[in-house]
Order: C-alpha cells, then sequence, then structure tokens
C-alpha cells in the first residue's frame, strides 16, 4: 500500500514502520504487512512506537492485527487506544497488519518488530556477572531484521563501545555482529562509560561521535568475554594484483604503486592499479585457511587523494578456484561500501566469516 515504511520481513524476524517515520504519516493510506513464520512457531510481536492520532474507535487512523488462522483480532489501536503490553505474544504462525489513516493533523505513525517463538529474547536476560573488571555484566538479546534502516542515532564504534544511549541493534549491524538481513542473537556487555566516542563508518553506516555516558556497551563476536572473540588482524604471506602503477614524477622520478603496498599499516603511499585499469583486483595469500571475518580499507593520501568508493569479494582456497562473496541473503554477489575520502577507514564484517587461503 500507500502508506508503508521502511519494511524488511524475513521468516525468523522484521521490522516495519509506516511512511514516513517518525515524521508524521500521510493522510488518506494504508498498507497491509503479512507476517508468516515457519510451521510450528508462533509470532512474538514488539510494539516500538504507536503514535497515530486520537479517535473514537480509532476511526481516523488505525492499527489492526489479525490472526487468519483463528480469527482473532488485536486492535484496533491508535493513541487513545494504545496496546497493554510493548511485547504481544500470539499463538499463530500468520499474523495480518493493517495501516490506515484518513485525514489528520499530526502523529509519527508506527513501528514494529517482530521474532518468532524461537528467538523470546527480546529483552535483556542476565548471562553471568564477571569479577575483572568488577561486575561487568553480561547480556543476551535477540534483534530482529530491518535494525539499520530505523530511525535513531549511535555513538561509538567496534573497537570502544558504544555509549548505552545509542540504538542497541542498530550499534550492533554498525559493531559487525549480526547481519541486518538476518538479525540475530547478541551478546553484549554493559559496561563502565568513557570520556569520548569516536565516530566511525562500518557496515553501511555512520556513528556519531560522543561525550561521556556513565555506561557503554560492548559487542562480542562469540560470546560473553572480556576479550574480543577475535584472533585481531590477519597476516599476509603475499600480495598479488591485476595491475599496479608505476608512477613517473614532473621531475622523471619513479615510484611504484606495487601490490606489497597495500597493507593498511603500510605508510606513504598505497596500491593502487595502472590507471584506466577495467576489473582491477587485489589479492591476499594468508599462507594457510583461516577464518576471516571482515574488512578494513583505507585509501591513500600521499600526494593524491585515492580511495575505493565500492568493491566485490571472492575468495579461494586453492587460488585457482574462485567463489564470489554473496552475505548471508545468499543470492546476489555483495557489494561492499567502501570509503567517501582517502583519510577514514571503513570496516566491513563478512557474516557468514569466510573460511579461505586466498582473498581477492
Amino acid at each position: 500500500g500507500n502508506g508503508c515504511g521502511h519494511t524488511l520481513l524475513t521468516p525468523h524476524s522484521g521490522t516495519l514502520s509506516s511512511k514516513n517515520y517518525p515524521g508524521t504519516y500521510p493522510n488518506n493510506t494504508m498498507c497491509c504487512w503479512r507476517l508468516q513464520a515457519p510451521p510450528g512457531t508462533s509470532l512474538l510481536l514488539a510494539f516500538g512506537d504507536v503514535d497515530l492520532e486520537p479517535s473514537e474507535h480509532c476511526a481516523l487512523s488505525s492499527l489492526l492485527l489479525t490472526d487468519p488462522q483463528t480469527g482473532t483480532a488485536y486492535g484496533p489501536y491508535c493513541r487513545n487506544s494504545i496496546p497493554s503490553a510493548p511485547l504481544l505474544v500470539t499463538n499463530s504462525s500468520t499474523v495480518t497488519v493493517l495501516f490506515n489513516s484518513t485525514s489528520h493533523r499530526s502523529g509519527r505513525g508506527l513501528l514494529l518488530s517482530y521474532a518468532t517463538s524461537q528467538h523470546p529474547g527480546t529483552h535483556y536476560t542476565q548471562e553471568h556477572v564477571s569479577s575483572d573488571p568488577p561486575l561487568t555484566m553480561c547480556f543476551s538479546v535477540y534483534c530482529p531484521a530491518g535494525c539499520k534502516d530505523i530511525h535513531g542515532d549511535i555513538w561509538g564504534n567496534p573497537s570502544q563501545g558504544y555509549r548505552d544511549t545509542s540504538v542497541l541493534c542498530k550499534a550492533a549491524v554498525h559493531a559487525g555482529v549480526i547481519a541486518d538481513e538476518l538479525g540475530g542473537q547478541v551478546t553484549l556487555s554493559r559496561e563502565k562509560g568513557i570520556t569520548l566516542y569516536e565516530s566511525a563508518f562500518a557496515n553501511g553506516l555512520h556513528s556519531k561521535r560522543g561525550s561521556l555516558s556513565e555506561k557503554r556497551l560492548i559487542f562480542h563476536k562469540v560470546c560473553c568475554l572480556l576479550s574480543p572473540a577475535c584472533d585481531g588482524v590477519l597476516e599476509v604471506m603475499t600480495f598479488n594484483a591485476s595491475s599496479w602503477w608505476h608512477e613517473v614524477g614532473m621531475l622523471g622520478q619513479d615510484r611504484a604503486w606495487v601490490a606489497e603496498r597495500a597493507a593498511l599499516s603500510t605508510t606513504g603511499h598505497s596500491w593502487a592499479a595502472e590507471p584506466d585499469a577495467e576489473a582491477a583486483w587485489l589479492e591476499l595469500d594468508l599462507g594457510i585457511r583461516r577464518n576471516v571475518t571482515g574488512i578494513i580499507t583505507k585509501g591513500s593520501s600521499e600526494q593524491h587523494d585515492y580511495y575505493v568508493t565500492s568493491y566485490h569479494v571472492s575468495s579461494s582456497r586453492d587460488g585457482k578456484n574462485w567463489r564470489p562473496y554473496r552475505g548471508s541473503s545468499g543470492q546476489e554477489e555483495k557489494v561492499f561500501e567502501g570509503n567517501a575520502d582517502s583519510q577514514g577507514e571503513v570496516s566491513n564484517a563478512f557474516i557468514p566469516p569466510i573460511i579461505a587461503r586466498y582473498i581477492r
């Protein structure tokens, strides 16, 4: 319908909103979403926001949920008739969500998310308390698909952590612990805040630079540990490339932008393909098969403002047979969003990870 806003629906979870949310929803529109969970499971709906202009029996604007299997109806809801609880537990694997508006003056509209009974943890559940540092609290929460594009800000980055005022599931996408296309269970700890949170661009999301907070959120990729569940930077045995630029300066001096200069820690100029080269690629040999969970890219500001704005990734176990990375959806080859300038670093997570010796 013409009243649909941000929508991402998967069999196990999803997020949906009215058009223009959280701005005023439009007049005389409607949207109908049909949520379908796997057989044998039931749907749990979380009301993030229901702000529809009040009217008698919600006649002017309304949210109505129905279970076509049993004929059960929930609602209609509007500002003077809101859901009695933020979480609605149904006994059905199918729910229809219907939003209608007539002429009105105010209202943000609606924001809903859902998950199946296989993933009931839409709230914090304490897992354990660590003693080093004292009273570090670890939690687990289920984040539905579609968190990336909902309204709200995040402050911080994967290495420092995030201000606890950040939109939690949106921060989890930024940190690379879940893929926005699928959502998933997130494990995190709530620890002492820091003075300043630096901004970063990661996994298609910009975070903000933030000031002191009392607490911060630290995401953990495997389990609730005090140290990151990651081996850190992988060593590259050999760099190879489709081509490299042999620069000759105005005074005749030579400079080689060879593949070996592509290491992120390299000072000075980087790798660059030949000018006008098509389908250029950079290849990394990790020596043995490794579990690769992400990539960080940066441009080269050495005399030239060079950077890569987007890229594909392929992997190989033998250096001959290459497999394009398709991401969590498994459908089309994934295009990663790269850099917007030559100064900043941009992180992208591989969810699921790549197991390979060669990355291109």
